[in-house]
């Protein structure tokens, strides 16, 4: 009798973009939670963050570590894993991967290499949406620019955001991101190029000590230097012109 040998078709990988909770752990979805319990590996931008996640969930995967620097050398790794069939999940430290995150590098080269890698969004939190949400600012469309440069282009991209603001009619709103320790520096050059404007700052969103904070932006100096409380956290920071 003739053997045939008939080879085992490997099922294609899938890579899936997970958001996790910018706060608040049970801001995570019934999906998000299912997929992380049913994936062969988690890559992510900081293990020790999302290994606190998990801990709450009672979820056990391995982990890899792939954050900015790493993400150009990990792809190769990843894409082995998708290739062999695997279900690989991507999270950054906190909301969604690729806003301001790594993440984006990664799903290109996936895009790039394979075309039977089928690539999910996962979605949930993200800080942009949860201060538009309850800022009470008009944000049907509005202009964001993720975090500044801290030295190099930090002045003109700020000489760019008064052009924006300081035009015609209809300009838009300008978002940020920014951290603790430069909160007050940004709100400082602000008052130089766009004394006027209002600024509205979200903190700690979705955490216990949530706030946000509306004003000029030397209202708002005057206020987080007036509580150091005021200065903890990430910042998300709307600029609008004032009509």
């Amino acid at each position: 009798m003739k053997n045939t040998f008939h080879p085992v078709e490997t099922s294609p990988g899938k890579l899936s973009i997970v958001a996790t909770p910018i706060g608040n752990l049970e801001d995570i979805t019934l999906r998000a939670l299912r997929i992380l319990k049913e994936c062969d590996v988690i890559y992510a931008e900081d293990t020790r963050v999302i290994a606190k996640l998990l801990q709450r969930y009672e979820i056990q995967k391995p982990l890899q570590r792939l954050d900015a620097a790493t993400e150009g050398k990990k792809v190769g790794e990843v894409l082995r894993r998708l290739e062999a069939g695997e279900r690989v999940v991507y999270v950054s430290d906190a909301g969604t991967p690729g806003i301001s995150d790594p993440g984006s590098r990664l799903v290109a080269a996936v895009r790039a290499s394979s075309q039977n890698v089928v690539i999910e969004a996962i979605p949930g939190p993200s800080a942009l949406a949860a201060l538009v949400s309850i800022a009470g600012v008009d944000m049907t469309q509005f202009t964001f620019l993720g975090f500044l440069p801290h030295k190099k282009g930090r002045q003109t991209a700020l000489r760019t955001i008064a052009t924006m603001l300081d035009g015609a009619q209809g300009s838009m709103p300008v978002m940020l991101y920014e951290s603790p320790h430069r909160i007050l520096k940004l709100l400082s050059e602000i008052v130089e190029v766009l004394p006027e404007c209002r600024v509205t700052i979200g903190r700690e969103l979705t955490k216990m000590h949530e706030e946000v904070l509306q004003g000029t932006p030397q209202e708002l100096i005057a206020l987080l230097e007036s509580d150091p409380n005021h200065q903890r956290g990430e910042f998300v920071v709307i600029i609008e012109r004032v009509q």
